[in-house]
């Protein structure tokens, strides 16, 4: 018997690492979810436009839940979606978190409130070894944010690789393999879980308050040739 269950949705790569071992577990997705600003035009979660996240969606062919809210309401909002989710048969819900236990608190607290069941499939496992996994299963992903006062505007736009890995040790062995402190941000752009992959037409880069962003301004989906997929 299949476990229905949705995926906590940023776009980046943790989640989506978390999403893969999911079904590679038994779970069966039903929906992403992602919670966006109130206006429908950002992720809450890493500042994303909305509709990349749905280019995401349409690439890997599944649905996606994205909820409006504002900081002031953010649990009530979260906890009330995952009731609609859990009176349509979801049990389950996929979180990417990794080590920061103040989150994984959170995550049980409105779980339980609606008897959904929580499942953080990288839950303290070494972030380097994450890293590499994401890698060697032939997802790609491509920085999109980093803080400003630790990584400069020139990691925008690099493909998350083992070049990258190696490049950021050295420049810095204490930022995180997975940026799990919020070093750096991720867009996946293709893997298994991916029906089509998503290439980056046209972008630029642009600072707002302590971070650096790549502003997306066009992508286009296109077929993979090899018909690798999950």
């Amino acid at each position: 018997m299949m476990k229905k269950t949705f995926v906590s949705w940023s776009g980046g790569k943790d989640c989506c690492q978390a999403a893969y071992k999911a079904v590679q577990q038994g779970f069966q997705i039903v929906c992403l979810l992602n919670m966006v600003t109130n206006d429908k035009r950002r992720s809450c979660s890493h500042g994303l436009p909305a509709r990349w996240i749905r280019l995401q969606a349409k690439a890997m062919e599944l649905p996606l839940v994205q909820q409006p809210t504002t900081s002031s309401n953010y649990e009530a909002i979260y906890s009330a979606s995952l009731a609609k989710l859990k009176s349509t048969g979801v049990n389950y819900g996929i979180f990417g978190d990794i080590d920061f236990e103040p989150h994984r608190e959170w995550i049980t607290r409105v779980c339980s409130s609606v008897n959904v069941m929580p499942v953080l499939p990288l839950w303290q496992e070494h972030q380097e070894d994450i890293a590499r996994a994401f890698i060697d299963q032939g997802f790609e992903a491509v920085v999109v944010a980093t803080r400003a006062d630790l990584m400069g505007a020139e990691w925008l736009g690099r493909k998350f690789d083992a070049a990258f890995l190696k490049e950021l040790s050295a420049y810095d062995d204490e930022i995180s393999p997975c940026g799990e402190a919020g070093e750096f941000h991720t867009l996946v752009v293709d893997g298994p879980l991916f029906k089509k992959r998503i290439e980056i037409r046209r972008a630029e880069k642009e600072k707002r308050n302590n971070h650096w962003f790549l502003k997306i301004a066009e992508c286009e989906l296109l077929e993979k040739p090899d018909g690798r997929r999950l």
